[in-house]
């Protein structure tokens, strides 16, 4: 520790358990790190704070309503903290000890190798571009981190070609009597034999640095002069190799450009789905995009995906420079006071964005896409499926993984034009060719318990019919009363054989904290927040619920754009479409004058008086 630290730890360790009230009473202010730990001395958890007394006290003095921390906090047997002289302290010591201790009540990254750089060498009159990870101690210009090593190599090659800089070992450089196959295919200007002047090589080694650095304008405007002056001192094997170069750079810029620009930013989203964390960054140097690499940080159960951002960035620019500009989705847990330290770490501004425009909003939007896709393929790798699959089976006791899983929930306004939606999950990844929506009709509005029915008879049906195959495992979104009305519906269709649960928000309605009612039961089961197969209840429940509700919207939508004018005779659906564009709506229709509605392509004046008499008489 070092000697502008003090250490402070709780004075309330009993064997009946911890006294949060006394050990908060002579808690400092000072900002620091806070360390949790249970009876057996394991950490817990580790967080920073700017003021220790205010965030640790914030655990106790009332109940969070997150089951992560209510199951955290049940085991606290000690609480130690580190008191540091600044913020910028507190956030480095706190990726310190996650990384040495890794928790597990915190999201930390699973995989702490560095990343790699490019390096142009110093210590050599002919300098060399080597790919380089590790720490930066010897001489020469380093440029990154790059995402991936693929992206070094490709950057590396990139250079060769333009610049032709070595990068052989020095032992070989030094013991070369004649150019070897690199220069033959003209990769290197052969420095090992004396081709190239110590200068001119000087001059190559200097243009990579400004391209690596960004500055591609300046090295093309420099390159353009030098060409014209071989050109009038009819120096042409001169003039023409920069000519080829100029053109080579000018390729490079079209494909920087499209990046979006010439600066230096990362792209970073993150996502928690199913109780998976991920994120993606893509790195953009000098405005040429580098690539992008996947994450999927530790991130206990009820982990909100702002901490889990927070985390992540704290932890992943502890050894790397931040760009001056992040784009990020979502916006980090105390941002502000993350910007603040990483620009004081990178000693200069840091600026995170989540409004953004033009080229970069596609970059940003398909980074979400390649997020969404990534996360898509972590949850259906088979490893996490098995795990997923099994957890399920055993938490409600069933004598085999449910292979084929359909859940149905109901989605309406004020008992608008009732949805329902049936989802299909086969052998743990959903299967959305056999996804169905219900229009409900015939019920009163809002009865859900009707509409429920009414939904699994007309499924049910067909499947007995032999349209579809019988599922393992029927999930209906909500309580005892709607899982009374599917095993009634399932009865009286005599259906046999299918295992059937509720799933029910828990009095907070948060992500954990589900209960889980089963058929002749009279309690609720609750399985653990971390459960793999919870977290699979919980990803089919949602696709169905967001499947109902894109259904709904959409017939809420046509509903109130033409149920207004369906009742005006000879009014077709051509000619509503242009009277709603228009207009903007059925109801600017209702307001407007007999004249207004005969300007109408298509309307004559006997059909606007038409249209004017109908919403009038029915005012």
């Amino acid at each position: 520790m070092s000697d502008d630290t003090t250490e402070q730890q709780s004075t309330a360790t009993t064997d009946t358990g911890f006294d949060p009230r006394s050990y908060l009473r002579q808690l400092t202010q000072a900002p620091g790190v806070y360390r949790m730990y249970d009876i057996k001395g394991d950490v817990l958890y580790v967080g920073k704070a700017k003021n220790l007394k205010k965030r640790v006290s914030s655990y106790f003095l009332r109940a969070s309503g997150n089951a992560k921390t209510e199951a955290m906090l049940d085991q606290v047997a000690d609480i130690q903290v580190t008191i540091t002289h600044t913020e910028d302290e507190a956030l480095l010591l706190e990726s310190t000890l996650i990384k040495k201790h890794r928790p597990r009540y915190n999201v930390y990254l699973r995989d702490d190798k560095s990343y790699p750089y490019l390096m142009i060498t110093g210590d050599n009159d002919y300098p060399r571009v080597v790919y380089h990870r590790g720490a930066q101690k010897r001489k020469g210009h380093y440029f990154g981190p790059f995402p991936s090593s693929g992206a070094v190599k490709q950057t590396q090659d990139t250079l060769m070609r333009l610049f032709k800089l070595r990068n052989c070992r020095d032992s070989f450089f030094e013991n070369r009597s004649r150019p070897c196959l690199q220069y033959q295919i003209k990769r290197c200007t052969a420095p090992c034999v004396g081709y190239i002047s110590k200068d001119d090589y000087a001059r190559d080694v200097h243009d990579a640095v400004e391209l690596l650095e960004g500055r591609n304008e300046k090295l093309i405007d420099r390159l353009v002069g030098e060409m014209e002056a071989a050109a009038k001192a009819l120096d042409f094997e001169t003039a023409a190799r920069l000519r080829e170069k100029i053109a080579a750079l000018r390729r490079l810029q079209s494909q920087s450009q499209k990046v979006g620009g010439q600066g230096d930013f990362d792209i970073l989203c993150a996502a928690i789905d199913g109780g998976v964390g991920a994120v993606v960054v893509v790195t953009v140097r000098g405005g040429i995009n580098l690539g992008h690499r996947s994450f999927f940080p530790h991130a206990p159960a009820g982990t909100d995906v702002a901490d889990l951002a927070a985390a992540f960035m704290s932890q992943y620019y502890l050894e790397r420079r931040p760009p001056p500009e992040l784009l990020v989705d979502p916006l980090p847990t105390d941002d502000k006071w993350l910007a603040e330290s990483l620009a004081r770490r990178a000693q200069r501004k840091v600026a995170f964005k989540t409004s953004v425009r033009a080229e970069r909003k596609r970059w940003l939007d398909n980074t979400r896409a390649t997020l969404a896709q990534t996360l898509s393929a972590q949850l259906a790798s088979r490893a996490g499926v098995e795990k997923r699959l099994s957890s399920l089976a055993q938490g409600l006791r069933l004598d085999a993984p449910p292979m084929h899983m359909a859940c149905f929930d109901i989605s309406h306004t004020r008992g608008e034009r009732t949805v329902a939606s049936c989802v299909v999950f086969e052998a743990g990844v959903a299967n959305k060719s056999k996804y169905r929506r219900f229009n409900i009709d015939g019920i009163e509005p809002g009865d859900d318990y009707a509409a429920m029915r009414q939904a699994l008879t007309r499924r049910f049906k067909r499947v007995k019919n032999g349209e579809d195959n019988m599922p393992d495992l029927l999930l209906i979104d909500g309580g005892k009363g709607q899982l009374a009305v599917a095993v009634e519906a399932l009865a009286e269709l005599e259906v046999t054989g299918v295992n059937v649960i509720g799933v029910a928000k828990g009095s907070t309605r948060k992500p954990g904290l589900e209960q889980i009612f089963l058929p002749g039961a009279k309690s609720p089961l609750i399985l653990p927040a971390d459960s793999p197969g919870l977290h699979l209840i919980q990803q089919i429940r949602d696709e169905a619920h967001r499947f109902a509700i894109a259904g709904h919207r959409g017939q809420r939508g046509k509903a109130r754009q033409g149920s207004m004018l369906d009742g005006v005779d000879g009014l077709g659906p051509k000619r509503r479409k242009k009277l709603l564009q228009t207009f903007g709506g059925p109801k600017q229709v209702a307001r407007a004058g007999v004249s207004e509605l005969a300007r109408v392509e298509g309307i004559s004046a006997t059909m606007a008086q038409r249209i004017y008499d109908y919403f009038h008489n029915t005012a």
